[in-house]
């Protein structure tokens, strides 16, 4: 079950094929996989955090939400949790993508 949880992504199946019984050279593009997926991600959550500057600059807001940041924080560590990942590793990587989009946000101003 925990295995079901690593792999589970929505919309989609587990992957076909347990990683115990993958070939090395299948499991490195398992991974290339994953990281073109991560990459997209990032570029769309970069997105919508721009498009999120963008109203904070036409309505006047503070660049830094305190609460929202935590409460991203906190959705970060339980989706961790549910995931069985180090939360300590994906609140760190949260943290720098809070802080990059901030400085950018600092800049447009």
């Amino acid at each position: 079950m925990a295995n079901e949880n690593r792999y589970e992504r929505s919309g989609s199946n587990v992957t076909p094929t347990e990683p115990e019984e993958m070939t090395i050279e299948e499991l490195r593009e398992e991974i290339e996989t994953i990281d073109r997926e991560l990459v997209e991600l990032i570029a769309r959550r970069t997105y919508v955090a721009d498009t999120v500057a963008e109203v904070k600059a036409e309505e006047d807001l503070a660049t830094t939400d305190e609460d929202q940041e935590q409460a991203v924080m906190e959705r970060a560590g339980e989706n961790a949790e549910r995931f069985e990942v180090d939360a300590n590793m994906v609140k760190a990587i949260f943290r720098l993508l809070i802080e990059l989009n901030k400085i950018e946000q600092r800049e447009r101003r």
